[in-house]
């Protein structure tokens, strides 16, 4: 039992003496000057986490005012697509039965396969 109590008091001793020697390695001048720096980093932060609060709500308003014009002007696109597909499919159809009917009436060049170059901007389903 008093072995224990010895033992106990050597510890609390010994974890005395470490602390001491933390307590020496930083000056309290610099424990007060890092602590300073937390607080103005730590306003800075709060700072920037209200201007980007701010920014997200005016975002989302500016959103939500234009997402239905996106949505018709969208749309549109899409039927002028559908409508310019169709008008070009009619103008091949015609091409086809002209060059049936009177194989001479486009020149020699124009008869080959015109390429299509533009870009598929349909969005993948």
């Amino acid at each position: 039992m008093a072995r224990e109590v010895l033992q106990k008091e050597s510890i609390s001793a010994a974890s005395e003496v470490v602390s001491h020697e933390f307590k020496t390695l930083v000056s309290a001048e610099d424990l007060q000057s890092l602590k300073q720096l937390q607080h103005t980093i730590l306003g800075r932060l709060q700072d920037s986490n209200a201007v980007l609060s701010h920014f997200n709500e005016f975002s989302e308003n500016c959103f939500a005012e234009i997402s239905g014009d996106m949505l018709k002007n969208t749309r549109i696109l899409k039927s002028m697509k559908s409508d310019l597909d169709y008008i070009f499919q009619k103008l091949r159809s015609m091409r086809s039965k002209i060059l049936a009917a009177y194989p001479d009436a486009f020149p020699d060049d124009s008869e080959g396969e015109v390429i299509d170059r533009r870009p598929d901007l349909e969005m993948p389903k």
